[in-house]
């Protein structure tokens, strides 16, 4: 299954927010991105059948090996582009939110070839 954008915006908010906190429910899932309850519901369906998210036995979200690797991925090319376009004299907001739409459309040799320019 090919993920849309949508779907990898949802798996690296759900990443984040277990880099934070251990449990991460829908509902925090709608906070983080300022989605409705039923948009995050239906997402979190799609990339249940996806194989992408389990819930654990208490309903909380958890990225299954397949979710892990497109967070890890996606959440990577975020933070690289950020400090690129900082590094670049763009403001932190400004790359953050650049970077957010960015990061789900740049090829991987382009993103390889930022990296490789950062030293990272």
């Amino acid at each position: 299954m090919r993920l849309q954008e949508s779907g990898e915006m949802y798996l690296e908010a759900i990443y984040v927010l277990s880099k934070k906190n251990t449990k991460v429910q829908a509902i925090d899932v709608g906070a983080y991105l300022g989605y409705s309850k039923p948009s995050v519901s239906r997402a979190v369906g799609i990339l249940k059948r996806g194989g992408y998210v389990e819930t654990d036995p208490d309903g909380y979200l958890v990225l299954t090996e397949a979710g892990k690797s497109v967070a890890d991925k996606i959440y990577e090319r975020h933070v690289i582009l950020t400090e690129f376009f900082v590094g670049i004299g763009v403001s932190e907001d400004t790359a953050s939110a650049d970077a957010c739409r960015i990061e789900h459309v740049i090829s991987d040799e382009t993103f390889s070839a930022v990296k490789k320019q950062m030293g990272k």
